[in-house]
């Protein structure tokens, strides 16, 4: 584990800091129609989550990752809302929509998203710089210690095709945690991964979110990232909510299998099977 315990100056955000038992972390209602060419998607998501982690579950091409891009303000709803943390993000009909950089969310990207011409230390450093004029002294403090947290100290000055796939998805979770987000979405992280690392890699996460008091979403159709990271299942299929889990208290009582193969099948069995689990919610 590269996490040390050792007191370490980057706080957790105000907003993660405090406990909203009462409130629900996200509250969603949106819908969109996404074209490609040939195809036209229609995303209808609904859901609330009053807990810090929630896994978005499903097959490849249900909507997870649109309805993730949407939260994060890379993609624009046709109406509904979205309110994180009691704070609304996005309104249609009050024609509310906070531009991306000031929702104060940190992404990890499937591919990583890392910049190949910059370094590990500049890439970690990418959203905190300054449009005009060099770092701050308190900012080049934080990447080196953000650097440090991650084990990515001995290869701050390569670049990623230059490091591993697992210190590539360091340093994109190392640049996401940079700017102290009150939110961190995750989109299939571990896909890039081999099961050796994918397990290791599973654990320093889920350290950092600890250490850091810090909500997640993530984005997945692995059953060993659900069950090693869910509170709330957000299930979907066909472009819509299928059903929302209170995840941990059901493995009370249940297997994994028990809860997450009839999701499959109504998944896979077409919308007229939305919300098949309401009984257990």
């Amino acid at each position: 584990m590269f996490v040390p315990d050792r007191p370490c100056s980057i706080q957790p955000s105000q907003g993660a800091a405090q406990s909203h038992s009462a409130m629900p972390v996200i509250s969603c209602s949106i819908a969109m129609q996404v074209s490609a060419p040939g195809s036209v998607f229609y995303l209808q998501a609904a859901f609330s989550a009053p807990s810090e982690r929630i896994a978005f579950f499903g097959p490849s091409g249900s909507g997870k990752s649109l309805t993730l891009m949407a939260l994060a303000g890379l993609l624009r709803p046709d109406q509904g809302h979205i309110i994180v943390r009691e704070r609304t993000f996005f309104d249609s009909e009050s024609k509310v929509n906070i531009p991306a950089r000031k929702r104060k969310i940190g992404m990890l990207f499937q591919d990583y998203a890392l910049f190949p011409h910059l370094t590990v230390r500049e890439n970690v450093g990418f959203g905190l710089k300054p449009v005009f004029g060099p770092l701050k002294s308190e900012q080049r403090y934080k990447i080196e210690e953000l650097l440090d947290l991650c084990g990515l100290a001995d290869h701050a000055a390569k670049r990623p095709a230059q490091i591993s796939g697992g210190q590539r998805q360091r340093t994109a979770l190392a640049r996401a945690l940079a700017t102290e987000p009150d939110l961190l979405l995750l989109d299939e992280p571990f896909t890039a991964l081999d099961q050796p690392l994918r397990e290791k890699m599973r654990e320093e996460v889920f350290a950092l979110l600890e250490r850091f008091a810090l909500p997640m979403i993530m984005v997945s159709h692995d059953l060993a990232d659900v069950e090693y990271f869910a509170q709330t299942l957000v299930a979907f299929g066909h472009g819509q909510v299928l059903d929302v889990i209170d995840y941990a208290t059901r493995r009370r009582t249940e297997s994994p299998q028990d809860i997450l193969d009839p999701l499959f099948q109504a998944a896979q069995a077409g919308p007229c099977c939305r919300r098949l689990h309401n009984e257990h919610s």
